[in-house]
């Protein structure tokens, strides 16, 4: 390769460090090794430095390039260390210090691309060595660049108006910006509404909801957008353009007290598959529940007697106020933001999904949203934990965990709640019913604070526990006693037998999925979902609250099965990421972006149909496609589509890509042979 070099490549004075990240990397590979020869191999290509350090990242490794670049004048710095989606920054932050171009440091990945996949240390080391060599020939095709900055709106926008997006949107709202908090249904609140205790506390959830629902409703920054879904998402971080879908009331909410004369003296009974789970009925018209924020009733309209015959009108004639218009329509609202924080929350397993369990065709077995519906004051029953006749009280109860979870046929991932749910509903069957409780479990998962001490209490309270997974529950009486009852049949692994018991009411503690619609809404808002259909975010354990949609963020349920604290710590932390941005002003983005070239596009519009960001215009008076570099995220589709080859990644060049592969290749099994090491392995 030093025989392709040009003159201005001859020129460059390259640095290479090459880091052991303790044993993750030296392990494997021979890092000595690689830093020796790299300076050996690589002085033709204009390697002048090449170190290797036990921690590169550290503070003492930073200042280890920080100096070289000083002393040495090097012009470009390689460090083959982890992957540079964790340390890129870490390194061109050293750079920068240096006073080189941060943008002339090449991070190549000899941890994830070669120690962690490799056991064999001596073709784990000559792996190394290719990749560091295609590394320090890509940087010499590397450009100084500039970081892009974009302003920033301070104006939020909160999808989803659980207890995540209540709390994310009162953070932000409380330090004096607007905040457009929009949701689905009639009512913000979320599933919490529907709760009765919440674990480990048993504080009552409506007790501690319905202060931050108030807020929420009547706090001057934020503008509450309910029974409303986004349609649309135009823009980039700092400029996001959002077409929001307002349905149709069909009651003036500036007339509307709230009185509830209205589903009062509706006629049209119909069950409440919302938020009643089911177990209740709601009129036509209808609040969801009592402490509904905003206060102003709905009109179903597939059920209301009016919009299927055109009779009844009750409600309109019976209102103090005249509030109801039954000619109302879909209006749509256009709002501008800087910021989006999705708090979308989750679905509940549909337990029917596993016939074995009775659910829907046996009359007793309840899933555990119906239960808590039923344990709620509030309630179909008014508290009363009662069998489907709605008068009679269970005196025994099995609860069964994993519904849905920890299911290969289903989900494999745990719902987190499960185990919590559980052990609440065991201790309020007790506690209202005295009835002899089971639980089934495979693993009793209760890992944060006061969790399980809790279950100690359900210990201490008599609960009985039952370790293996459910087989089937049934109404099949063949014993003295059964008549009447269903039959748990499940696999006791802790006595190793199979066990047969008979109780009054099953429990089924039904795991938590993806909203239905999550891959659509990801797709809506630039986002991708993972296989299990949970938005993905942008590294798991460091960056949990951000997307790679910039200007995108998680919260709550959405992201991953959570509880409420965790869901609230969550929103908390969404909004602290936004409130940054928004007093920053600004935002500074990686200046690695498309470019299309006017002068060869053919206007085929290939890459308009192909970009998954929609950041490529197309000018129909031209007839050439351009591309929003603040809504481009690098990815180089485009790049790879483009017939007529007119479009080109800043960072990612062809040069730069074909130097890298011709230096990998020239120090590789497939290249000239120039390694020792090379010819020993194939040896």
């Amino acid at each position: 390769m030093s025989d392709n070099k040009t003159p201005q490549q001859g020129k460059e004075r390259i640095g290479v460090y090459v880091c052991h990240c303790g044993t993750n990397i030296s392990a494997t590979v021979d890092v000595e090794d690689v830093a020796v020869w790299s300076k050996e191999t690589l002085g033709d290509d204009g390697v002048v430095v090449s170190r290797d350090y036990k921690f590169m990242c550290s503070s003492l490794g930073q200042e280890l390039i920080e100096r070289d670049i000083e002393e040495q004048g090097l012009s470009r710095v390689v460090v083959a260390a982890c992957s540079p989606h964790l340390h890129e920054q870490t390194f061109r932050g050293a750079c920068s210090r240096a006073g080189l171009n941060p943008y002339l440091c090449e991070l190549v990945s000899i941890r994830e691309q070669v120690s962690w996949v490799h056991t064999d240390k001596v073709a784990a080391t000559a792996k190394a060595k290719a990749v560091l060599a295609g590394g320090v020939v890509r940087v010499i095709e590397n450009e100084p660049l500039e970081p892009l900055h974009v302003p920033i709106d301070a104006h939020t926008l909160v999808v989803g108006g659980g207890i995540a997006g209540i709390q994310a949107a009162l953070e932000i709202a409380d330090s004096g910006h607007k905040v457009y908090l929009v949701e689905r249904e009639p009512s913000i609140g979320g599933h919490m509404a529907q709760f009765d205790k919440t674990f480990p506390t048993l504080d009552c959830a409506a007790c501690i909801l319905t202060p931050k629902m108030v807020s929420a409703g009547s706090h001057p920054n934020i503008e509450l957008l309910t029974w409303s879904e986004v349609e649309r998402v135009d823009g980039f971080v700092g400029n996001f353009t959002v077409t929001i879908k307002q349905k149709p009331r069909y009651v003036d909410t500036e007339l509307c007290t709230g009185c509830g004369i209205c589903w009062e003296k509706c006629p049209k009974k119909v069950i409440d598959k919302e938020f009643e789970a089911g177990v209740g009925y709601r009129t036509a018209v209808y609040t969801p529940f009592a402490q509904a924020v905003p206060k102003y009733p709905v009109i179903d309209p597939e059920t209301c007697t009016y919009f299927l015959n055109g009779k009844c009108r009750a409600c309109e004639k019976l209102c103090p106020t005249d509030a109801i218009d039954f000619s109302q329509e879909e209006t749509y609202q256009t709002v501008t933001v800087g910021n989006i924080i999705l708090a979308t929350g989750y679905d509940t397993f549909d337990a029917r999904r596993i016939p074995q369990y009775g659910y829907g065709r046996l009359a007793n077995v309840f899933t555990s949203v119906e239960f808590e519906r039923m344990c709620n004051a509030s309630g179909p029953t008014n508290g009363e934990i009662v069998l489907r006749d709605g008068v009679t009280q269970p005196k025994s109860v099995g609860i069964v965990h994993c519904v849905g979870s920890r299911d290969r046929n289903f989900n494999n991932y745990c719902s987190v709640i499960c185990c919590m749910s559980s052990l609440k509903f065991a201790h309020l069957v007790k506690e209202r019913t005295g009835a002899v409780v089971y639980n089934f479990y495979l693993d009793m998962r209760t890992a944060y604070k006061d969790y399980d001490e809790f279950y100690q209490r359900l210990l201490e309270e008599g609960t009985l526990f039952v370790r293996g997974r459910v087989a089937e529950v049934t109404d099949a009486a063949r014993l003295p006693g059964e008549e009447g009852k269903l039959i748990i049949q499940a696999e006791d692994t802790l006595v190793g037998r199979p066990r047969r018991i008979p109780v009054d009411m099953v429990i089924l503690a039904v795991g938590l999925e993806p909203r239905k619609d999550s891959n659509e809404v990801g797709k809506k808002f630039g986002i991708a979902c993972s296989s299990n259909g949970w938005f993905i975010e942008k590294h798991p354990k460091l960056d949990p609250v951000a997307t790679m949609t910039e200007g995108i963020f998680i919260a709550g349920a959405a992201q991953g099965p959570k509880d409420i604290p965790a869901s609230v710590a969550q929103g908390s932390a969404a909004a602290a990421r936004v409130l940054s941005r928004i007093s920053a002003g600004e935002i500074e983005l990686e200046p690695v972006r498309a470019t299309v070239d006017a002068q060869k596009c053919s206007g085929c519009r290939i890459c308009n149909d192909l970009c998954p960001y929609g950041a490529i215009l197309f000018h129909e008076d031209t007839m050439v496609s351009e591309v929003k570099h603040a809504l481009c995220q690098g990815c180089g589709t485009c790049v790879a589509a483009c017939p007529a080859a007119a479009i080109s990644g800043t960072g990612f060049s062809n040069e730069q890509v074909m130097a890298q592969i011709d230096g990998l290749l020239a120090h590789s099994l497939f290249g000239n042979g120039r390694l020792v090491e090379m010819a020993e392995v194939v040896s």
